[in-house]
């Protein structure tokens, strides 16, 4: 009541000349804000910041002196220096401080090396890791767990005493994806979270701004530096209408996805608001926030509801629940806020969408999928259809899949296709067990797979087909690039919602249309499936399934972490050379991208996380999968010293025992999709020096950065097409290298002519002094030393 009253309050005195903002704040502050209210269940020792976040956006709206976003207003309140911070949208950079980092094993391994590189005795920030990404679908669950276990002890040792050593709290392989452990547990209302994996947005279904990092960004943050964002710009979605039938949360990103493209998003946090947005479950909005990461968003975000507060107390978040009800006047945009790009789409208008194959923006509405189905002469034969993920694994979306598999059991029919099912955590496998959704999408030949990433991010031991064999599969996944699932250029990856997915396993065919076509059940009658249906929450509650978490140890000082010098799967880092001082004068072009390059092109996933914690090792997967723009050959790229092609790591290795650095030259959007930092350490560690595209995915930009190399863009985009494969460049201006001051490519063709094209750079100085020192990691040192 209390809560409700000051809120009111507040929102009334804001509007009013009589009460200074000051005021307002000093009596929320002294009446609920000090309320010491823990950040988790399994940190009870740190605590919620509301009264950081009352005070810095008082500070800031004084200053700026106008209506706020959402996200707006829980960066601008987790700013280091809220007095004196530059604020300017797609301009300024912002130096904040998070309230958490979450870590998944296969990018944490690197993570955990960088911060030991550190020497610092503890994390300073709530920090978790969880083991997710090196568990291969194969047979089921049970088995594939126990197998990766086997496969992976000594990484899976590494990861648990060095979060025992650094205060991490540690997620047994088994508990399922980092970010449906992160909703369940540790995400809240107005929080700033960091994670090393693109799909960390997730967390804003909760109304947390949560963005995707790599492992560098991790440390700075774990180490107590604040971390560096350039300020967003924000896109506006404003929903209205309201969801039902067929009609799924994934539809709604599916269609920005359409509307944006994969790269609309990049620069931008997407803030969802709007009447709409009450039709939709905090689940539902996480799913929608998850797969923002397709668009090159830095986040996605919804503003507190009601659905949020009852999320919050079916996990058993009662405490917080009530402390963002208090709170709700910062939970939300103010009113008259002003978005950079506004999108209005109508939920009771919106029909269930399939986006691919190749790319998770060509989105195509139900109604005309099976057209194009026949248009693009796309295997019309389903082979497989996958359902789960940390995109799509809530219990709602269980709920609803089962709801139609059970409607197939009661006409006598089975999938048709290959099944798959993967619970997005232990307590949703746990809790559908318990209620019977698992038996029946079981019944109807599912095959229930560990609760872990598995083909979603190419894990994955596929033998129904052959590579190279054309075939069509449909996952409620997010991503689904050339590959991406099973390592197969020619498997046609569509992405749905998981109803739509399931719908479609029992017709084995994309051109069935489950809300206007009939399937033939056992007595050879034809029968439409009805809407799915399925509860938001568990009526019986969430049942936890097996304790699966590690606390840290209270007493640390006796915790080993030991790297065996001889593994093939964990290597201690060694410092990256600084820069010499001297302009890069005529270096050859190990390779010019031809088309889409993303993370997995530079650093495919699958059978490579193995070798995630030994930098050496994972090199030998760099650039393998980018086209070659001078023969359109992947993984073939001419030697200049020996005439001969070979693979790219032989080629950049040769150059490197001869102490010729080199650059990459790419094309738009270049590091779109994955955080790992992978594919910027192992650039530099095999003597990259350079990245020259068209244009930059966020994340992967800043990775480049950190390690020391220099990501630059053609001034005119066209330059491109003016650089031939086997010429050499030069990069002249970096003697006087400075924020905002465009540098000079100078190619040197083969006939000795050479063309002066500009690029420009987004660093700006304490970024130039990552580069001098050679990486972030060293710079730090530096000051540690100093």
């Amino acid at each position: 009541m209390i809560a409700r009253q000051l809120s009111s309050f507040l929102k009334n005195a804001h509007l009013s000349k009589k009460f200074p903002v000051r005021n307002y704040a000093q009596v929320l502050a002294g009446d609920i804000l000090n309320k010491k209210i823990p950040i988790s269940n399994f940190e009870k020792d740190k605590y919620i910041n509301y009264k950081r976040i009352q005070d810095n956006l008082t500070t800031v709206k004084k200053r700026l002196d106008r209506p706020l976003t959402l996200s707006e207003k829980i960066l601008y309140s987790h700013l280091d220096d809220p007095h004196g911070q530059d604020i300017k949208r797609g301009v300024s950079y912002l130096r904040l401080r998070p309230d958490r980092v979450a870590c998944q094993d296969a990018t944490a391994q690197m993570a955990l090396l960088q911060f030991m590189s550190a020497g610092m005795p503890e994390v300073a920030v709530p920090t978790t890791v969880h083991c997710d990404h090196l568990i291969e679908a194969q047979i089921g669950g049970e088995k594939d767990l126990d197998r990766a276990i086997k496969l992976n002890k000594e990484v899976y040792d590494f990861l648990a005493s060095a979060s025992a050593k650094y205060n991490i709290g540690f997620w047994r392989p088994g508990s399922g994806i980092i970010h449906q452990i992160i909703l369940e547990n540790y995400a809240f209302p107005g929080g700033l979270m960091i994670g090393t994996d693109s799909h960390t947005p997730n967390a804003g279904g909760l109304g947390m701004v949560a963005i995707g990092v790599g492992g560098a960004d991790a440390v700075d943050v774990m180490a107590n530096i604040p971390w560096e964002l350039k300020c967003p710009n924000v896109i506006g979605v404003k929903l209205t209408g309201s969801i039902s039938g067929w009609t799924a949360p994934k539809d709604v990103i599916l269609k920005v996805a359409g509307i944006l493209t994969v790269k609309g998003g990049t620069g931008a946090i997407v803030e969802y608001f709007g009447p709409g947005v009450e039709s939709l479950s905090c689940t539902g909005m996480a799913t929608i926030c998850n797969m923002g990461a397709e668009i090159g968003a830095t986040t996605s975000l919804f503003p507190s509801n009601k659905r949020m507060v009852d999320f919050l107390r079916a996990t058993k978040r009662e405490e917080i629940a009530s402390f963002s009800e208090s709170f709700a006047h910062n939970l939300r945009a103010d009113e008259g806020a002003q978005y950079d790009q506004l999108i209005e789409i109508n939920l009771s208008e919106l029909e269930p969408h399939i986006n691919g194959p190749f790319t998770p923006d060509l989105a195509t509405p139900i109604s005309k999928f099976k057209d194009e189905v026949v248009k693009n002469d796309w295997p019309a034969e389903l082979k497989v259809g996958l359902i789960g993920s940390c995109t799509n694994s809530s219990y709602e979306d269980m709920s609803r899949a089962a709801s139609l598999a059970k409607q197939a059991i009661d006409h006598g029919i089975k999938a048709k296709s290959t099944f798959t099912i993967t619970p997005g955590s232990e307590q949703i496998r746990a809790t559908i067990a318990r209620d019977g959704q698992e038996k029946v999408l079981k019944d109807v030949g599912g095959i229930v797979l560990a609760n872990a990433c598995g083909p979603c991010i190419g894990q994955w031991d596929r033998q129904d087909v052959k590579k190279g064999e054309k075939n069509s599969i449909i996952t409620s996944y997010n991503r689904n690039f050339t590959g991406r699932n099973d390592a197969n250029p020619a498997t046609h990856a569509f992405v749905a919602s998981p109803d739509i997915v399931t719908a479609f396993v029992f017709a084995g065919d994309l051109r069935f249309n489950p809300l206007t076509d009939t399937l033939i059940d056992a007595n050879g009658k034809p029968f439409k499936f009805t809407g799915p249906t399925g509860d938001e929450l568990p009526v019986k509650g969430y049942d936890p399934g097996q304790d699966t978490y590690k606390e840290p140890p209270a007493d640390r000082s006796s915790v080993k972490v030991e790297v065996d010098p001889k593994s093939n799967r964990l290597q201690l880092l060694q410092p990256f050379s600084k820069w010499n001082g001297k302009d890069f004068e005529e270096f050859p072009i190990l390779i010019k991208v031809k088309g889409k390059c993303t993370t997995d092109h530079i650093s495919m996933a699958g059978p490579w996380l193995k070798f995630r914690g030994h930098l050496d090792n994972i090199s030998n997967n760099m650039l393998i999968g980018a086209i070659n723009a001078e023969n359109n050959t992947a993984n073939s790229v001419k030697n200049i010293f020996t005439g001969e092609y070979d693979a790219v790591p032989n080629v950049a290795r040769d150059y490197k025992s001869k102490n010729t650095p080199w650059v990459v030259i790419g094309d738009d959007n270049y590091g779109e999709g994955s955080s790992r930092e992978h594919a910027a350490l192992e650039v530099r560690h095999l003597g990259g020096a350079a990245v020259i595209v068209k244009s930059f995915a966020r994340i992967h930009e800043t990775n480049l950065k950190k390690q020391g190399l220099l990501p630059l863009t053609f001034a005119n985009p066209s330059d491109y097409d003016k650089i031939d494969p086997l010429d050499k460049v030069s990069i002249v201006g970096l003697t006087t290298f400075a924020p905002g001051k465009p540098l000079t490519l100078r190619v040197h063709k083969k006939t000795g002519e050479t063309v002066d094209i500009t690029v420009k750079h987004t660093f700006n100085e304490n970024q130039i002094e990552w580069f001098k020192a050679g990486s972030a990691l060293n710079r730090m040192a530096e000051k540690h030393q100093n």
